[in-house]
């Protein structure tokens, strides 16, 4: 029975051939788009037939090809072990060289002995692998397979194509390769949807630009050692949504992302002053417009924890975002610490004006290292009740668990919005900053330029340095 299915593969592979010559004839050489894909695989070691296990951007490509890639992978040799990859021409008019590269085992892990992540070195390995082999073939723009580690794709593809030729002959250097993520802009958005953050997704309903969620890490301390994670809210413009904002001072809103730049910076500064500590930054990323498909007043959403939001005020946005991202920091994560920044009411501004930042905290040594933070520095905080008080005002909701302004839009706004947060929190140690207030400098503080000002950077900052010093919060 082997040889008619070696027969049948056989007529297979020629017929690819066949189509890929009239594919060359078609677009003419010199019309063929310099543009390749990385997809990546793992091994199959089952007795199934498959010679590989596709990763989600490569099943999708598969599926793009009409099957015809993992037909390819199955009729064109043996299975495909660690460090091996197999070139196809001429599957896809967008993609004519397709490098597919293999991963190794999924089950690959830390190796305690060799004390090296060997999933992360595998993905290294063969994005350089597949990369090389894309540039090799002519290819001026590479697109690669995020596949499970986005961050160990892009050391490898970017070191692999690496090369000091400056000094030497312009005929003889390497050509210069354009690399990004394939899928990236929209594969953000489908694995939103698949980390089930719905509270996020209601809010980037109404904008034609998709959602994203950022995650970056800096891993400078002990490596087993629980992470601090800052989350910072990023809403790129808010209109209010339907129940819309009024016209004046509207533009302002573009620093709605004010939480956002704040722990982006703050990351940028750990990075640089290279601190002993390991930090987690995550930022849920979108706009807050009107669409047909905006978020109606009296909508219910499933958030990731499980819990239902009554949305009956769309302007009441931020802290759906943060829902979302407050649970995935502490359920994926396992902080020590969990601290989210974000411009979240008007009322913190009323109440407090621009002189400090609002903290809200379930943790009082938290408050006191917050404190002395904001102390040294000048950029000082001012701790907010988190009563039980508050959490009866936003969970006594006619359809759903929460609401997500509570009983009175106008009566302790800024409370009721943290009692909310406090809801997706499971971190011992966690503190909301309340920034809107202190969002715009108006000659308030005479060595801050007038405009949007970035505090309490610099209070976060040094809060970080200080926390890496110690072993309490």
């Amino acid at each position: 029975m082997a040889a008619p299915l070696v027969v049948t593969r056989c007529c297979r592979f020629r017929r690819y051939i066949h189509k890929y010559r009239r594919f060359l004839r078609f677009y003419g050489s010199e019309n063929i788009p310099k543009k390749g894909i990385v997809l990546g695989v793992y091994e199959n070691s089952t007795k199934e037939e498959s010679n590989a296990i596709l990763t989600p951007a490569a099943e999708s490509f598969n599926k793009r090809t009409d099957g015809r890639l993992a037909e390819l992978l199955n009729i064109s040799g043996p299975k495909m072990k660690k460090g091996k990859s197999k070139v196809f021409y001429g599957l896809d008019k967008e993609y004519p060289v397709i490098a597919v590269v293999s991963l190794g085992k999924q089950s690959a892990g830390i190796d305690e002995l060799e004390e090296v992540n060997e999933s992360k070195e595998n993905i290294r390995a063969a994005s350089a692998l597949g990369a090389r082999q894309l540039r090799d073939a002519g290819m001026k723009q590479i697109e690669l397979d995020p596949c499970t580690d986005a961050q160990a794709v892009a050391e490898g593809a970017t070191l692999g194509l690496f090369t000091f030729d400056e000094l030497k002959e312009e005929s003889k250097r390497k050509p210069k390769v354009n690399l990004s993520l394939h899928g990236n802009r929209n594969r953000t958005k489908d694995w939103i949807e698949n980390q089930k953050m719905n509270a996020f997704l209601s809010v980037s309903k109404g904008s034609s630009q998709p959602p994203v969620f950022l995650e970056m890490k800096y891993m400078g301390g002990v490596h087993d050692s629980k992470p601090l994670v800052l989350v910072g809210k990023g809403v790129t413009f808010d209109c209010g949504g339907i129940s819309i904002k009024p016209s004046a001072q509207m533009d302002l809103m573009r620093g709605d992302m004010g939480g956002a730049a704040v722990v982006t910076a703050s990351m940028a500064a750990i990075a640089t002053l290279q601190l002993p500590i390991n930090v987690v930054t995550l930022v849920p990323l979108c706009e807050n417009m009107v669409n047909g498909e905006a978020t109606r007043p009296g909508d219910v959403v499933t958030a990731m924890n499980g819990k239902t939001i009554q949305v009956d005020n769309t302007d009441a946005e931020g802290r759906l975002l943060l829902a979302d991202a407050l649970h995935y920091g502490c359920s994926v994560h396992k902080p020590e610490v969990i601290i989210n920044v974000a411009t979240l009411t008007g009322a913190i501004q009323v109440a407090l004006g621009s002189a400090v930042s609002a903290v809200f905290t379930n943790s009082n040594n938290l408050w006191m290292n917050l404190h002395k933070a904001g102390i040294d520095t000048g950029d000082r905080l001012w701790r907010m009740p988190l009563l039980q008080h508050y959490t009866k005002q936003i969970s006594d909701s006619q359809l759903a668990d929460v609401n997500n302004i509570g009983k009175s839009a106008r009566d302790g706004g800024a409370c009721t919005a943290a009692a909310f947060l406090r809801e997706f929190v499971t971190c011992q140690n966690w503190a909301h900053l309340d920034v809107a207030g202190v969002m715009l400098n108006k000659d308030e503080v005479p060595y801050l330029g007038n405009g949007m000002t970035g505090r309490p950077t610099r209070t976060l900052v040094e809060y970080v340095s200080n926390l890496s010093k110690k072993t309490t919060v």
